[in-house]
């Protein structure tokens, strides 16, 4: 009488999950690269760049901020 130990491994395998569909992520980054040249190519002293800096991060929320607050929704 032999016991197979394979079989239990192999029932116990976790699944390994791959998205694909990313697209948007270099478009994100492109973006954020515009921004942060825009932003600290306009500023006049250095807080201001920092503070361009954490603007080019945060764009996308402030640009539905302010779309949002336009149309009053």
């Amino acid at each position: 009488m032999t016991i197979d130990t394979n079989s239990d491994k192999q029932e116990h395998r976790e699944r390994k999950v791959v998205y694909r569909n990313a697209a948007s992520a270099p478009v994100y980054g492109l973006g954020m690269i515009g921004a942060l040249v825009y932003y600290i190519g306009h500023a006049t002293t250095f807080w201001m760049g920092v503070l361009g800096f954490f603007k080019a991060i945060f764009w996308p929320a402030m640009l539905i901020y302010e779309a949002l607050k336009h149309f009053a929704m």
